[in-house]
């Protein structure tokens, strides 16, 4: 069986290029919990987590990646954000309920925005257009205009077990030098592990774990596997951050809405946790009313 909410990395030390190979379950399931999606918009979002990890993984960083899908069509906006740690969270916005499944379908005409924020740097971002039919082929799409590094992006979903997957393979950066500089071999070594990788079978990336799946995809290579990486669903909310939001409410609102309605909340929309805030507990900001 394969090990659940965990992230690969290897290298091909003889051609060149590294790899990922990202599973997720309980991860998965607890980012769409009580949020009752179609099911096309689970499967999307489970891409985007799956794409979300990988993309986090090439770069080697303290901080965090958040990847946004935002379009025409029912889904007007997904976003996937995750960090060093492989702490991840999305949500997804509908205009409408919709039974229509696929990127195109769902997001429209669109954008794939990719804001990567280092924890001691300057953020940046990339953007491109989503034309092409797959999440997967957007993301090729992205470091081919955006970074300019070939890569290759497979990613599975299993809605029926709420179970996805992904793998990503990509030519080192710096590999100029390597091979004398050899691009026509570089290309070919980068082409031949795609052709390999693109043998995998949605059973196997499912039910196999990370050494068994190399091994029967690569086994001619040399591979070299690194320790593996636990993947968690981590929302982040807490009634601190809540309070804090809350202070930026005037004093004379927050009075007015206890006395209507008991209280004041404040849901958490991707983990949908209500927080809810007593006269006592609001005192401080009430207090600002008698000055």
């Amino acid at each position: 069986m394969t090990s659940q909410d965990v992230l690969n990395r290897y290298l091909f030390d003889n051609l060149h290029a590294r790899g990922e190979l990202v599973q997720l379950s309980k991860s998965y399931q607890q980012s769409i919990d009580k949020h009752n999606y179609p099911q096309g918009v689970r499967i999307l979002l489970g891409e985007l987590m799956a794409a979300a990890c990988l993309l986090t993984a090439t770069i080697k960083f303290e901080g965090d990646i958040t990847v946004q899908l935002q379009g025409d069509g029912p889904v007007a906006y997904m976003s996937m954000n995750g960090n060093n740690n492989q702490e991840m969270r999305g949500i997804a916005r509908l205009t409408e309920n919709t039974e229509l499944i696929g990127l195109k379908a769902l997001i429209g005409k669109g954008n794939m925005i990719i804001t990567i924020r280092p924890k001691n740097a300057e953020a940046y971002q990339g953007i491109v257009a989503l034309e092409k039919e797959t999440l997967a082929e957007c993301l090729a799409h992205y470091f081919d205009v955006s970074e300019q590094i070939p890569t290759k992006i497979w990613l599975f979903s299993d809605d029926e077990k709420q179970q996805v997957a992904g793998s990503l393979i990509q030519l080192l950066p710096g590999s100029d030098e390597a091979d004398g500089g050899d691009k026509e071999k570089q290309q070919s070594d980068f082409d031949h592990l795609c052709q390999l990788t693109n043998t995998i079978k949605a059973d196997e990336i499912f039910n196999l774990n990370a050494q068994s799946l190399l091994y029967r995809l690569y086994h001619q290579e040399q591979v070299r596997l690194f320790d593996p990486q636990s993947v968690s669903f981590v929302c982040g909310c807490s009634s601190d951050k809540c309070l804090s939001a809350m202070a930026q409410i005037e004093a004379s609102e927050i009075k007015s809405i206890i006395e209507e309605q008991g209280n004041l909340s404040m849901t958490c929309e991707y983990c949908l946790t209500t927080y809810a805030f007593d006269e006592q507990q609001l005192s401080s900001y009430l207090d600002e009313t008698k000055h």
